[in-house]
């Protein structure tokens, strides 16, 4: 794997966020995206304090699933490139192995990857770390609280970051599990893991009308 370039973070704000994920909504619009596109708004500033105060930098690996446009551009891949990518279909799946991101549109498949990732960082005693980026529905799931109980039992450098927006696609999640915080809440496991609450203004994917491609 090539080393990682620098990430950009520095001279990325709130405003150039938010105005990428309005161009690509605009590109989406047209048809000319023939594939998914999840655009997300209203974490924006949540995101770049991450990357901030944990000082996310070129040895560090950024893992996330089908929402991952911001954490592509925060980690250093140059804008025009993370946008050629969604239009060439790879929205939900971005990957830039040269600035070590990875991403997946299958729910909670990277979790095991990025905890593994971690020990090998550790076991081999390279520098670097894993963040693992997800919603709060994946972070109910079982491969979600294997990796994370691997993590802190092995005390690896891994971190997991929970962006709660409320729902899984349209159905709210503590509904559905009948509590009203996320499991790991004052449990051990919260050292390994941030958690921040947001509200997305799009839809879960796409614009909420039917593109004809």
């Amino acid at each position: 794997m090539m080393p990682g370039k620098s990430t950009s973070v520095g001279t990325i704000n709130k405003e150039d966020l938010v105005n990428f994920e309005k161009e690509i909504a605009g590109i989406f619009a047209t048809g000319v995206i023939r594939a998914p596109v999840h655009l997300r708004a209203g974490r924006e500033e949540a995101l770049i304090r991450i990357f901030q105060e944990n000082s996310i930098g070129p040895e560090d690996y950024v893992f996330g699933h089908w929402d991952s446009h911001e954490l592509a551009l925060l980690k250093g891949v140059p804008r025009e490139e993370v946008k050629q990518a969604i239009i060439d279909g790879k929205s939900i799946s971005l990957c830039f192995p040269e600035y070590k991101v990875f991403c997946t549109g299958i729910v909670g498949s990277l979790m095991g990857t990025a905890t593994g990732a971690a020990w090998a960082l550790k076991n081999q005693g390279k520098k670097g770390r894993a963040f693992i980026f997800c919603g709060d529905m994946t972070a109910e799931t079982g491969i979600f609280h294997e990796a994370v109980k691997y993590a802190v039992n092995f005390d690896l450098p891994a971190t997991f970051v929970v962006g709660d927006n409320g729902l899984s696609v349209m159905t709210n999640t503590r509904e559905v599990w009948g509590c009203p915080e996320p499991w790991f809440k004052g449990t051990k496991y919260d050292k390994k893991i941030i958690y921040f609450k947001y509200t997305n203004t799009y839809p879960h994917s796409g614009l909420g009308w039917k593109i004809k491609f």
